[in-house]
């Protein structure tokens, strides 16, 4: 376990399976909070429901799929990141980072450079990102990724592009 500077309350340490209802509520609850303004009903739309990423996330976590580590205060987990080995033979990186996401109300805090830094550490990597989050480039601006200018899109996030360092 590793504390948040400055922040005695917050840890972050490697996930467990034990951690795939808190990480899929902070995952759909994440996406409501960045996402929920691209798609009509957030209420209705799948991607925004707990229940089906709960079965995802244990099956994760069980499996090994993602180098997996989760921040937590004394409310519970706050956010959480994943990264893989990159497994396609013409790769931009070795590893990418598959996802990283905090609550709103923990942004800002640390957490989610606790949690990059958990996951990759300094190590090249790739990550693909919503082209309209501008705080997500920020972030990953401070941590040395840059638009390789690979885009794709993602639904219901739209238009998306890889960032790498």
């Amino acid at each position: 376990m590793a504390r948040l500077d400055g922040d005695a309350g917050t840890v972050t340490r490697p996930a467990t399976v034990e951690d795939a209802e808190s990480i899929a509520r902070v995952h759909a609850t994440s996406w409501r909070e960045t996402y929920g303004r691209l798609v009509e009903d957030p209420d209705t739309n799948p991607w925004f429901d707990v229940d089906r990423r709960v079965g995802m996330w244990r099956t994760y976590l069980e499996d090994g799929v993602f180098s997996t580590t989760v921040a937590e205060d004394p409310t519970g987990v706050i956010g959480f990141a994943a990264a893989q080995r990159a497994v396609e033979p013409d790769a931009v990186r070795p590893e990418e980072l598959a996802m990283l996401y905090v609550l709103e109300r923990a942004q800002g805090t640390g957490a989610g450079q606790a949690l990059l830094d958990g996951v990759l550490g300094g190590r090249p990597a790739s990550l693909w990102v919503a082209a309209d989050n501008p705080r997500a480039h920020a972030f990953y601006r401070r941590n040395r990724f840059t638009a390789d200018g690979a885009t794709s899109s993602f639904e219901p996030l739209g238009a998306t592009v890889r960032l790498v360092r």
